[in-house]
């Protein structure tokens, strides 16, 4: 049964089940998510809690088997939970985890904890995550999205008992908040506890804000290229400006602006041959966000206008490997620059 993470807590306050599975690449949410878990299993008399970590291929699966018989004098109940950080079981692993969630179901003594990755489709489809997720309990953590990222700090600020100004100050605020914090989601609930510390419960000005939330942004270069097909020319620059710092290779950044140019190529041609647009996509595997922003800027975007920005992205390629062309700038980061901020441009006017 899948449960989104939201309404997890909702679903653990109409009854605890014996198997649950959490998968994503948010390390808080995951925290927050296991610890509502682990929270309602130590009030339902769950006392006792073995933790498996799977590392490497030889990792002895028989351990965890062994754990679910084998309780200790001073508890009749056990969490025992499995991480998997490659979220690749093996052989041995997915006929263990298959094993355990088949047992799960009416065993009140053990209730089993599933900590994995975010998982791509095909994993999703294997018989061990099918047989977790027909057995219990599935929740997938989402990361926030820059866009929803101001108002989850809004409500994390609530639950503390503070808040922002109301209308335009307020979300100056919280905007300036989330481009300190963008893609770092860890350190922003630091921050954000910070606050508590700092202030007392009510309204926060935004020079209090300004004055103690420190920059703990990253980005990497596959958000950059989300960018940059969004037309937003100023997280364009900053996001640049931010993976320098950061000392990213610029031969990567580029790479991710070239692969969605290359993309929008070809679905452009892929349409011009009489392909509908979602079928184009789908066929040259966009999903998700880039699926929304390629759907918006496409049907604007011309042949012409498409291999000017691949002739644009290969001689930028020549660029990061050290070669000098005329007209462009020898610097790679100024010449990333010009060329996201040119495609940026153009998508902002569509």
């Amino acid at each position: 049964m899948q449960v989104a993470a939201p309404q997890l807590t909702s679903q653990l306050q109409r009854g605890l089940r014996s198997l649950y599975t959490l998968h994503g690449d948010e390390p808080l949410l995951i925290q927050e998510a296991g610890d509502a878990i682990r929270a309602a299993a130590r009030e339902q008399g769950y006392t006792e809690r073995t933790v498996h970590t799977v590392a490497g291929a030889h990792f002895d699966w028989s351990e965890v088997l062994a754990s679910g018989g084998s309780l200790s004098l001073f508890a009749d109940k056990q969490l025992i939970e499995i991480r998997v950080p490659s979220g690749k079981p093996g052989k041995d692993g997915s006929q263990v985890l298959q094993q355990l969630a088949a047992s799960a179901e009416g065993n009140d003594s053990v209730l089993t904890l599933v900590v994995l990755p975010r998982l791509d489709a095909a994993t999703q489809k294997g018989a061990w995550f099918a047989a977790l997720d027909s057995f219990g309990v599935t929740v997938r953590v989402d990361p926030v999205d820059r866009k929803a990222l101001p108002q989850w700090i809004a409500q994390r600020l609530q639950q503390q008992g503070q808040r922002v100004a109301a209308g335009e100050e307020g979300q100056r605020t919280l905007q300036f908040f989330a481009d300190r914090v963008e893609g770092n989601l860890l350190a922003a609930h630091q921050e954000i506890q910070k606050l508590a510390l700092l202030h007392p419960p009510g309204e926060l000005g935004f020079d209090q804000v300004e004055a103690a939330v420190l920059n703990v942004a990253r980005y990497d270069a596959f958000k950059l290229a989300e960018a940059v097909l969004g037309g937003q020319s100023l997280r364009v620059q900053r996001m640049l400006d931010g993976l320098q710092a950061e000392g990213e290779a610029a031969v990567l950044v580029h790479w991710a602006l070239a692969e969605d140019i290359r993309t929008l190529n070809r679905v452009r041609h892929a349409m011009d041959a009489g392909r509908p647009l979602p079928m184009a996509l789908r066929e040259n595997r966009v999903w998700g966000v880039k699926e929304k922003l390629m759907e918006r800027v496409l049907p604007q975007l011309g042949t012409a206008t498409l291999a000017r920005w691949l002739r644009d992205a290969h001689t930028v390629d020549g660029i990061v490997k050290g070669l000098k062309q005329p007209d462009w700038p020898a610097d790679p980061w100024v010449a990333l620059q010009q060329l996201a901020q040119r495609v940026s441009q153009a998508c902002a006017l569509r």
